[in-house]
């Protein structure tokens, strides 16, 4: 069963619920509760996505993410695509 490796970078469930409160960005969000409860519950990435609706390869694919690279893994970065057209203060860089 595929599960983040928090040993592996020092951390415990406690820091994954810390880092999903304090991302910037909702999709980093998102990325550090889906391991959260997978450290916490178990049960695998697959049974985690059916119940929150995601595609399991996307949840796998994070976890792997984490395992390799760590926390700042699953930082949210801009990849393209052309920007909102209405962008907030906050937004524009």
């Amino acid at each position: 069963m595929l599960a983040p490796d928090l040993a592996k970078w020092q951390q415990n469930v406690n820091d994954l619920f810390k880092a999903a409160l304090a991302a910037g960005h909702p999709r980093t969000r998102e990325r550090f509760m889906a391991l959260y409860h997978l450290a916490c519950e178990g049960g695998g990435a697959t049974a985690y996505a059916d119940k929150t609706a995601r595609d399991r390869c996307t949840v796998m694919d994070w976890v792997h993410r984490y395992n390799e690279g760590g926390p700042q893994a699953l930082c949210y970065k801009r990849s393209g695509g052309t920007r909102p057209f209405f962008q907030t203060a906050r937004s524009v860089k």
